[in-house]
């Protein structure tokens, strides 16, 4: 792994993370974003009794990296597991998967957990996941140390997916994107922006954006937590078109107003990841590209992207927050 420094023209709130991955672009390529060449960094059999590990997230922590992994067991049984590291790309994921104090029953009671995120808001790691409760929800939950969690209420009512936090409050307020769903392999999909003034009563609800056709047509979700930028928040997301052979995933990133980010400044017209190489073309699900985290070096605006492959491992990719906007810039939808 290199570690070269450049600084960004765009201002970048957050930490300086020396130390995250990265990896040069190739030589001769001229992508927004490039794969790490080490890929797949966690492999589908890292535990034990893991049929895949994947749609995962990851963030600074003591010095190091903790995260939030989605394990789906031999079983097919999907839940949710902790993991640390010290390099942030060989990863030790605790077999057992996360135990959450909740207070009442009728919400701690598990049916399923999948496709965590994970963001560090005030004094505390909130982690969002999608929760089965009579169908798939957003789970709320947080954790000081990634080894005792703490369940709150869900968000919404069922159905819902892709609950991805805001890193800070806007206008005093907690933010979350969703998307309202189905029971089901949801064969739509908008996203909307929620508000609320103590992580438990979410209203407020804002449109964002709608699939837009091509890439993007059948449906469309956040990613990682949002990045806070001078030109806006930068909101990584996925888009889904259908063919012949079924869903295809890839991702793509738009702009949101800083107050009002339901707002949409600018949005990719092209995508920016699809899948190519085997270990995303070929798995439990195929063809399949699913970002749910992003570090970012804010003095250098460097982002390592964290992303699910195929449904079955979990793969890394480079870019850096000027390539991005200028990317959406020069192709905007």
């Amino acid at each position: 792994m290199t570690t070269q420094i450049q600084s960004s023209s765009i201002t970048v709130a957050g930490s300086a993370l020396p130390a995250m991955p990265w990896e040069e672009r190739p030589t001769g390529s001229n992508a927004a974003v490039w794969r790490y060449s080490g890929n797949p960094i966690i492999p589908a059999n890292l535990l034990p009794n893991s049929n895949s590990i994947f749609n995962s997230a990851v963030v600074p922590f003591n010095g190091a990296w903790a995260g939030v992994f989605r394990c789906d067991d031999k079983r097919h049984q999907m839940n949710i597991h902790a993991g640390f590291s010290d390099d942030a790309i060989n990863w030790r994921i605790n077999a057992e998967t996360i135990t959450f104090a909740c207070d009442d029953p009728e919400i701690g009671r598990l049916a399923y957990r999948y496709d965590p995120r994970v963001v560090w808001i005030d004094d505390r790691y909130y982690v969002t996941w999608c929760n089965g409760y009579h169908g798939p929800t957003i789970g709320v939950g947080y954790t000081y140390d990634f080894r005792t969690f703490h369940q709150l209420e869900n968000a919404f009512l069922p159905y819902n997916r892709n609950g991805v936090l805001f890193p800070r409050k806007i206008g005093g307020k907690f933010a979350m994107m969703s998307r309202p769903s189905d029971n089901g392999h949801t064969p739509f999909g908008d996203m909307f922006y929620s508000e609320s003034p103590d992580m438990e009563h979410w209203g407020h609800h804002r449109f964002v954006m709608a699939p837009a056709g091509g890439w993007q047509s059948t449906k469309v979700g956040a990613g990682p937590i949002p990045i806070e930028t001078s030109e806006g928040w930068l909101l990584i997301y996925h888009g889904v078109i259908t063919q012949c052979n079924g869903f295809i995933y890839r991702f793509g990133a738009a702009l949101l107003d800083l107050e009002q980010p339901w707002k949409v400044i600018a949005r990719t017209g092209s995508y920016l990841m699809g899948p190519e190489a085997e270990y995303e073309r070929v798995g439990d699900t195929s063809n399949v590209v699913f970002p749910c985290a992003a570090l970012v070096d804010a003095p250098s605006g460097r982002l390592a992207i964290y992303y699910g492959a195929a449904d079955t491992v979990v793969g890394l990719a480079f870019s850096t927050v000027d390539e991005i906007v200028d990317f959406i810039k020069a192709d905007p939808l």
